[in-house]
């Protein structure tokens, strides 16, 4: 019941923020399961991977829904996500392939790295100047396997990169979150199936685990975190989110230096 509470508290944290402040709820949900895997007693060796991939498989469901309500202001806009979306995917598999051919210290010291990161951004608003226009189709496949590499690694959505990339290549910042948020969907699908085949047969995973996603985790954050999104967002408009943005990035700034010392 312990256990149970924890991932529902997760789901519920992870749904706030992104509705609050539009952190994409994979940078709190691996180092809390990574946490929790511990007490279970779950194995170390297997442990980082097994946040990982339920993390992205979390990712799927909570996508679906942010997809639809900016669909319904119109706006995504597709034609960038149908020349990103190849890439993505190819980018989110060998993510799913590299990581399984990491050890899981070196794999918890890259998410430590990459947390430290994107608190740093948070903290001090850093926004990439506007310089140019968006790459032609190879272009544009070529950014789509970085990204979806890097959050396949991760365990993110991808919002972290995609978001400064668009808004670097003069895309409206209303525009590139919700493409962002579009994009989401492929390196999460591409990723959370990566790490099920990868993670086939592993030794070391619990129970009710398919590779390297543990459902009970999986069902406990998603309930969660669908039912208190909407509430972020409703909180956003009457709160000052700069403080709150700069009190979660001196947070995840611990976690970060946390997951990289271990």
């Amino acid at each position: 019941m312990q256990i149970l509470l924890i991932y529902l508290s997760a789901g519920a944290l992870a749904g706030m923020l992104a509705g609050l402040l539009g952190v994409g709820g994979g940078i709190v949900i691996v180092p809390v399961l990574v946490f929790v895997f511990s007490l279970q007693g779950i194995a170390a060796e297997v442990s980082v991977h097994l946040a990982i991939g339920t993390s992205l498989a979390t990712i799927v469901a909570t996508a679906v829904s942010s997809i639809r309500a900016h669909h319904r202001r119109g706006a995504v806009l597709w034609p960038v996500f149908q020349r990103l979306a190849p890439g993505i995917v190819v980018g989110a598999l060998a993510g799913a392939v590299v990581a399984d051919l990491m050890s899981s210290d070196s794999l918890r010291r890259v998410f430590g790295g990459f947390a430290v990161l994107v608190s740093l951004q948070m903290a001090f608003s850093r926004r990439p100047q506007v310089q140019r226009e968006l790459p032609g189709p190879l272009g544009l496949a070529a950014v789509g396997v970085f990204i979806g590499g890097v959050s396949a690694l991760v365990g993110i959505g991808g919002g972290a990169l995609s978001v400064p990339f668009m808004s670097w290549c003069n895309i409206a910042m209303r525009n590139a979150v919700a493409t962002s948020a579009a994009t989401g969907l492929p390196i999460a699908v591409a990723g959370a199936v990566g790490f099920i085949v990868t993670g086939w047969g592993e030794e070391g995973l619990p129970p009710f685990a398919t590779g390297f996603v543990y459902w009970p985790a999986f069902l406990g954050i998603v309930g969660m975190s669908a039912l208190v999104a909407p509430l972020g967002a409703r909180v956003a408009h009457s709160v000052p989110t700069t403080a709150l943005k700069r009190f979660f990035a001196a947070f995840l700034g611990v976690v970060g230096v946390k997951m990289l010392i271990g």
